[in-house]
């Protein structure tokens, strides 16, 4: 009896795949990249991040690299208020200095790049649970929000100066050691009187549906984060170009996609004011409908219509039309059908690779084919629940 390896036939299959569904992958690049939407410029941000101005493992110039380096448009350093452990090597009297470093540098920079990166002055108040750890960002004067002892000043202080305020890592182990987000009687009074803003439903490494839910139901803008202490690359094991040929899914950070009038410090605080974000974190997608659909549906193109060619026919035609849908964005796509209409080549369950083209062959029995309906199975819209998208084939 012949064995067959059952790792060659895996790689047989895959390559078979690929040949099948007719995906043609683009070169990586390690830049991310999401088209803009209607009437709003979709500007890719990260606003927590540390240096060793509190316990991160960085000069400021770093962050601004690495941001450069993934092709973001805004960032926030957002240091620790109480926490200084490197305070005895870096005395850091003025809690702005990150922010200053990181500024200075970045002017320098975006005079020698096509795309302008903005510096946000943000810091993070660093408290035991409740209220946890918040950051304020769109700050005038850090320095106004170090109250050691009131946890509740730092956070009235930075609304005075109209800062965009919202929660950090609500499941934190740490603060939270059953890993559920919740909120504490303190964190409705902040809701309650328009002290807290937003949420970070994605922070680092992990995704917390209870912090979705939370949002939904209080209406906080939806918040994804890096919160990076050491190094992009490693935490989050971005490959180099040789890497990435091995891969369909690079490695990034989680970002907080912003849907802004135009690209200004004053736009994105006004969508981060109105909720229009949307979260990019491994391969899902999470957001609110409104903003979450819109982005879907301008990443899927449908790039071509074609009837299905044979080589012998009996009766001569075919009523299988061949379409090519387009992913132009840095996401991968997992589509479900909801369509009468079953694929040829295609289960139920279609896989589309960032930059790249799938080709379905779609059996329309003769019936007019004018769109295609999918529930977008890593667009996450609420817990358990998925975004659905209509291609228009005209």
């Amino acid at each position: 009896m012949i064995k067959i390896n059952p790792t060659f036939l895996l790689c047989v299959f895959l390559l078979f795949n690929n040949q099948l569904y007719g995906q043609k992958q683009n070169k990586y690049e390690r830049k991310l990249f999401f088209p803009d939407i209607e009437n709003y410029k979709t500007l890719l941000t990260d606003f927590h991040q540390h240096t060793v101005f509190s316990d991160g493992l960085v000069w400021p110039t770093i962050r601004v690299d690495e941001a450069v380096r993934d092709g973001l448009d805004a960032i926030s350093l957002t240091e620790h208020l109480e926490y200084q452990p490197f305070s005895k090597d870096i005395p850091n009297p003025d809690r702005n200095r990150a922010y200053i470093v990181a500024n200075d540098f970045t002017e320098r920079l975006n005079k020698s790049i096509d795309k302008k990166l903005i510096i946000i002055n943000g810091q993070e108040i660093t408290r035991s649970m409740p209220p946890g750890h918040i950051n304020a960002i769109f700050l005038d004067d850090a320095n106004k929000l170090l109250h050691p002892n009131d946890s509740l000043k730092g956070i009235q202080e930075a609304n005075k100066q109209n800062a965009f305020v919202f929660w950090n890592h609500p499941a934190w182990p740490a603060q939270r050691s059953d890993g559920i987000a919740r909120l504490d009687e303190f964190h409705k009074y902040l809701i309650d009187k328009n002290l807290l803003h937003g949420i970070e439903v994605v922070n680092e490494l992990y995704f917390s549906e209870e912090a979705l839910d939370i949002a939904l139901k209080n209406n906080l803008t939806i918040m994804g984060t890096s919160d990076i202490h050491g190094l992009i690359d490693w935490l989050f094991k971005v490959p180099n170009d040789d890497e990435a040929l091995n891969t369909n899914s690079p490695g990034h950070r989680p970002i907080t996609m912003v849907f802004a009038k135009n690209k200004s410090k004053e736009s994105i605080k006004e969508a981060l004011f109105s909720g229009r974000t949307v979260v990019f974190y491994n391969e899902l997608l999470i957001g609110k409908e409104e903003n979450l659909k819109p982005l879907i549906q301008k990443c899927l193109l449908i790039n071509n219509i074609n009837d299905l060619e044979l080589g012998y026919s009996e009766d001569g035609k075919s009523t299988i039309k061949k379409i090519e849908i387009k992913n132009i964005s840095d996401a991968p796509f997992i589509l479900k059908n909801l369509n009468p209409f079953t694929f040829e080549t295609n289960s139920d369950i279609i896989s589309i690779n960032p930059n790249s083209t799938h080709t379905l062959a779609v059996k329309t029995k003769g019936e007019d084919l004018k769109n295609l309906e999918f529930e977008v199975l890593n667009g996450i819209i609420a817990p358990k629940e998925y975004v659905k998208i209509i291609l228009s084939v005209d």
